[in-house]
C-alpha cells in the first residue's frame, strides 16, 4: 500500500477538511445501543475516535469512565474546546496499537475500516489485550468493498467471522437498521465479547 496512513496522515486530513465519515452526530445504531446501557461506571474506550460525538453523548448521558484515543491530535484539541467539562486525562493522542489498558466496552465506529487491511488481524488481537473476558467490543463495520482505494476499506460478513471467531464470541453481527442514507445495506452491527 503506498499511502502511508500515519498520524501524519490523519493530521492533514483533518486540517483540510477532508472528513466525509464524519456524519457530524452520533450514528443512530450506536445511540440505539447506548440507550441499552445501564452501568454509568463501565469503562469505555473509542479508539480513532475522531470528532467523538458518541463521547460526547456518553458524557451528557453521566457516563463517568469514557476515554477517548486518536492518533490526529486536531480533533482532539478541537473536542477540548468543546466540551470543556470531559476530563482531559481521558482524552488520549496514541497509537492504538501502542496503548495499554483495560475496558469494559470499546466501541467501533470507523476505525477499523481506516486502518490498512493487513493490520487487521493485529486489531483483533490489540482489542483482545485491551478487554477482560467477557467484556464487548461493539459498533459498526462496513458490509461492502469499495471501489476506490481506501481509505475506508471494506469487507465481509464472513471474512469478520473469521477474522474474530479465535478471540471472541459473536453475539450480533447482523445489517443495521437505522443506517444514515448514504450506508444504508451496507453497514453491520457488531456485538462481540472477549473470549
Amino acid at each position: 500500500m503506498e499511502k502511508k496512513l500515519n498520524d501524519q496522515y490523519w493530521e492533514s486530513r483533518y486540517l483540510n477538511g477532508e472528513t466525509g465519515w464524519d456524519i457530524g452526530e452520533i450514528s443512530a445504531p450506536l445511540l440505539n445501543f447506548f440507550l441499552q446501557l445501564k452501568d454509568k461506571n463501565i469503562r469505555i474506550l473509542i479508539p480513532g475516535c475522531g470528532n467523538a460525538h458518541e463521547a460526547a453523548y456518553l458524557h451528557q448521558q453521566g457516563f463517568k469512565n469514557v476515554f477517548l484515543l486518536d492518533f490526529a491530535m486536531s480533533p482532539l484539541n478541537n473536542f477540548k474546546k468543546e466540551h470543556p467539562d470531559f476530563p482531559t486525562d481521558h482524552i488520549i493522542h496514541d497509537d492504538f496499537f501502542k496503548h495499554q489498558n483495560k475496558y469494559d466496552l470499546i466501541v467501533e465506529q470507523t476505525f477499523f475500516c481506516a486502518l490498512n487491511p493487513e493490520l487487521r488481524k493485529q486489531y483483533v488481537d490489540h482489542m483482545a489485550e485491551l478487554l477482560d473476558s467477557g467484556a464487548h467490543l461493539s459498533g459498526l463495520l462496513f458490509h461492502c468493498e469499495f471501489e476506490n482505494e481506501g481509505p475506508p476499506f471494506g469487507g465481509s460478513k464472513e471474512e469478520y467471522i473469521q477474522l474474530f471467531d479465535e478471540k471472541f464470541f459473536i453475539q450480533k453481527m447482523e445489517p443495521c437498521l437505522h443506517s444514515i442514507s448514504p450506508r444504508s445495506g451496507n453497514e453491520l452491527f457488531i456485538d462481540l465479547i472477549r473470549k
